[in-house]
């Protein structure tokens, strides 16, 4: 058997975790990833790990918060007058809006805490602050060309 390179392209099956074991991810409903190897599409670490894998091995690998989605940002949290947003649909905790970060960048706040006047955002990942575990098996490679 042979591990995959760079450029290759890797199909692989995973589970994401919290540090404390809770399952947040997987794919198990959408399933296997394609990932090609270099492109920076995944976490250099899942990459560093997969490189050393033969199809059908299993991996744990552990990555912590400031590697991952990074610490927590008190700062990210705000509150916004509710007459900013769109009447429709009516905002819920839990749901995701899109913005523009003062730099203009394009940024994803989920809703907290919906108040008669305002509504309290998160900016930050929901995994921020978390340290995470992938376990992954790598199902199959497609060598690049």
């Amino acid at each position: 058997m042979t591990s995959p390179n760079t450029g290759d392209t890797v199909t692989i099956d995973y589970v994401l975790k919290r540090s404390d074991g809770e399952e947040v991810g997987n794919t198990a409903q959408a399933g296997p990833q394609q990932v090609q190897l270099g492109n920076g599409q995944i976490f250099p670490q899942i990459e560093e790990a997969l490189t050393s894998m033969e199809v059908g091995d299993q991996q744990s690998v552990e990555i912590p918060c400031d590697q991952a989605f990074g610490p927590r940002r008190d700062e990210m949290v705000m509150d916004i007058p509710r007459g900013n947003l769109p009447p429709e649909p009516a905002p819920e905790p839990g749901m995701a809006l899109q913005a523009q970060s003062p730099d203009g960048q394009p940024m994803t706040l989920y809703i907290v805490e919906v108040g008669d006047e305002t509504v309290k955002v998160d900016g930050n990942h929901p995994l921020a602050g978390e340290d995470i575990t992938f376990d992954l098996t790598l199902r199959e490679i497609t060598q690049a060309a």
